[in-house]
């Protein structure tokens, strides 16, 4: 709704449908995803004119299980969104991430904060009609998800582009040579995908032990709940393995990562790609198929709680005295998904493959623009040349 030309041109016709949607709403629920993102996304410009909208309207807000990944004093993306997180109409906020991050945004006393479980710690239950059965294997199967060629530098990790392809092809032989069979895939995004594609194009992977073109939730479901083990980068991945008892390695890329695994007393199942090697790492991945899953029904149920409370006393039902379910009533009642129609995966591909254009177009103008630096400067030094050659002329 907040569109990019709205945000380029500020045209408040932009805004008509939004206003249309939150003026006829009774609470908005902003739901899961790092919206507090305003390093290299423009999350945070979305999120304050939404709030602002929300204002204007006297119409509640709540943030369910947001992802925070970072705080700034002097940044004025993050306190322009800050300032909008403390409006009147911003009633609570809970996150998956850190709580001390989340505490810094607050400064009406008003506003209620609180540390959730990231909703898809239930994708089992929810996806329970897409699920694959492991059956009798020879090999275990690991699932591997790779990141983007730049992710790590992207966010302040000293990790190039050579030194995790070199980590992933690292871990293919360890996990060959340890007798174990292997996916190389994403969770969806474009970016991911592309690397995918260059270990296959580059670096001679073989092609069929690649997933490409995630583009549903069942598709990612399934494919995790038939692995005996998931090493990952992409936070969800990894909370989907917890969810379907799939022991996981997460590869810290971002401090969420880290923050998952420490949620679900997981600390050292969380590793820094800077400092382990891939014959360490599947050290570590044998060690916590070992060990398993254990899980702590009070943090999983903790953001459907939240959510119950929340919208019981933000919007008035007029029935005050119902009681959200207990928590086998909680995972028992939650509906089943169906499935991906074929007009939303439609849509899926449509924004995913106008995102690769943009970069395309992105990339082609800046080598043209390259082309014409170089271009210029080859004229300067063979006039500068020219002149040397005049000046020795003259000098003879």
């Amino acid at each position: 709704m907040i569109s990019r030309r709205y945000l380029a041109k500020k045209n408040p016709k932009s805004l008509e449908e939004a206003k249309r949607l939150i003026k006829k709403s009774d609470l908005v629920i902003f739901g899961g995803a790092p919206m507090f993102n305003y390093l290299y996304q423009r999350f945070y410009e979305r999120t304050a004119v939404w709030i602002e909208l929300a204002q204007e309207y006297h119409t509640p807000v709540i943030f369910s299980a947001i992802g925070i990944e970072s705080y700034d004093e002097d940044n004025p993306k993050c306190q322009r969104l800050k300032a909008a997180l403390n409006l009147d109409c911003v009633k609570q906020i809970s996150t998956r991430d850190r709580l001390d991050l989340l505490e810094k945004y607050k400064t009406s006393e008003k506003l209620h904060i609180e540390k959730v479980a990231d909703p898809a710690v239930v994708s089992k239950t929810v996806f329970r009609d897409h699920l694959k059965s492991k059956g009798l294997v020879e090999k275990k199967k690991v699932g591997i998800f790779v990141l983007r060629a730049y992710g790590f530098k992207d966010n302040n990790i000293d990790f190039s582009k050579k030194e995790a392809l070199d980590l992933w092809l690292g871990l293919i032989r360890e996990l060959e040579n340890r007798g174990y069979d292997y996916e190389l895939l994403t969770s969806g995004f474009w970016g991911d995908e592309t690397i995918l594609d260059y270990l296959v194009r580059k670096c001679n992977v073989n092609i069929k032990k690649c997933v490409f073109n995630m583009g549903t939730p069942e598709k990612l479901n399934a494919k995790i709940s038939g692995y005996d083990a998931v090493i990952s980068c992409r936070l969800h991945p990894s909370i989907i393995s917890f969810a379907h008892d799939v022991p996981s390695v997460g590869l810290i890329w971002n401090p969420k990562v880290e923050g998952f695994y420490d949620s679900i007393g997981y600390h050292d199942r969380a590793i820094a790609v800077t400092e382990a090697s891939a014959a360490q790492i599947v050290d570590k991945l044998e060690q916590v198929m070992q060990e398993g899953v254990r899980k702590d029904p009070d943090y999983i149920y903790s953001i459907y709680r939240s959510l119950f409370y929340a919208v019981q006393k933000y919007v008035e039902l007029g029935k005050e005295d119902v009681q959200p379910y207990g928590y086998p009533e909680f995972l028992q009642y939650i509906p089943a998904y169906k499935s991906v129609s074929k007009k939303e995966l439609d849509g899926k591909i449509d924004r995913k493959l106008r995102r690769i254009y943009e970069k395309h177009n992105e990339c082609t103008e800046k080598n043209e623009r390259l082309k014409e630096e170089v271009a210029q400067l080859r004229a300067e030094v063979k006039s500068l040349k020219k002149k040397n050659k005049n000046k020795n002329k003259e000098l003879s």
